[in-house]
């Protein structure tokens, strides 16, 4: 399912705000995205546009170089799962699949029995009654189920516990590996989601701080650990942005690629070199924009 999304110099303002401003963006499609920003960054806002809930104040949103808002056939495409509020909602979850079954053209009921189970969702209570934990589950269960090219989840794991969140990631990688499609996860829950994702878009203050591969991000900087001492010798001078220490042990992430020549320093001081976490690489540039 290709399903390639381009915003093109896009800004939305509400009244005087600027929830975005002037963001170009290109994401390939059948990768999983992963959209990190701060709060009031401009993630809903940006997914938002993606999913036609709302018009661009200037610039365009495109699916396979087709306008997307009011365009019936694209908008159908696109799966927005997002914390609702199910307190009104009394009916139960197999009758409130329905909907999502009639008016998905790619919805698997099976795949759906099989989610709901795995969740262990009970279906003879009302959707209301459900604890907030079960209610994302069962957003979760209608955003893979649903199959859409564009399957965005917004923050939808929000109280879920870490079993359930743990499932949910399983289902997304299993499912991508059978279905291909274009997946958008925003997420605050950085370093448990990180290895989720094929590409990750940092925004901050409605600007594109960076779009790129997980590979590429990864070789942006580099983990060292070893001796202290060793380690406080090897990382003077390079950008310190984080550091732990356990008795005698450090551990310090950097920031900038290393030589083969520093590479070579770290091996003979019996350092390892890993990769930087992308969580502090993502508070390292949204900090620098402020």
């Amino acid at each position: 399912m290709d399903a390639q999304i381009k915003l093109a110099n896009v800004t939305l303002k509400f009244g005087k705000f600027e929830a975005l401003k002037d963001l170009s963006l290109l994401l390939e499609s059948n990768r999983i995205h992963g959209l990190i920003g701060r709060n009031g960054a401009g993630k809903t806002s940006l997914l938002s546009l993606i999913a036609a809930f709302r018009d661009t104040t200037e610039g365009q949103v495109f699916i396979d170089g087709e306008p997307v808002f009011e365009n019936a056939d694209k908008m159908l495409q696109v799966s927005f799962i997002y914390n609702k509020d199910y307190k009104e909602e009394y009916e139960k979850i197999p009758q409130f699949l329905e909907f999502p079954e009639y008016y998905r053209p790619n919805y698997d009921k099976e795949y759906a029995d099989y989610l709901l189970k795995r969740f262990k969702l009970p279906l003879d209570k009302p959707i209301s009654k459900l604890s907030k934990g079960m209610q994302s589950a069962l957003n979760a269960v209608i955003g893979l189920a649903s199959r859409s090219p564009i399957t965005i989840f917004d923050e939808a794991y929000v109280g879920m516990d870490a079993p359930a969140r743990e499932i949910f990631y399983q289902e997304i990688l299993a499912d991508q590996a059978k279905h291909p499609r274009t997946f958008i996860l925003s997420t605050h829950l950085v370093s448990e989601m990180d290895y989720l994702f094929d590409q990750v878009v940092i925004i901050d203050q409605g600007r594109l701080v960076l779009n790129e591969d997980y590979e590429t991000i990864a070789s942006r900087g580099a983990s060292i650990t070893g001796a202290a001492d060793q380690v406080d010798a090897f990382v003077a001078g390079l950008k310190v942005l984080n550091e732990q220490k356990l008795g005698g042990t450090k551990s310090v992430m950097v920031y900038g690629a290393l030589s083969e020549e520093d590479q070579q320093k770290a091996q003979q001081l019996g350092l390892e070199i890993g990769p930087v976490s992308l969580q502090d690489l993502f508070i390292h540039l949204t900090e620098e924009v402020h």
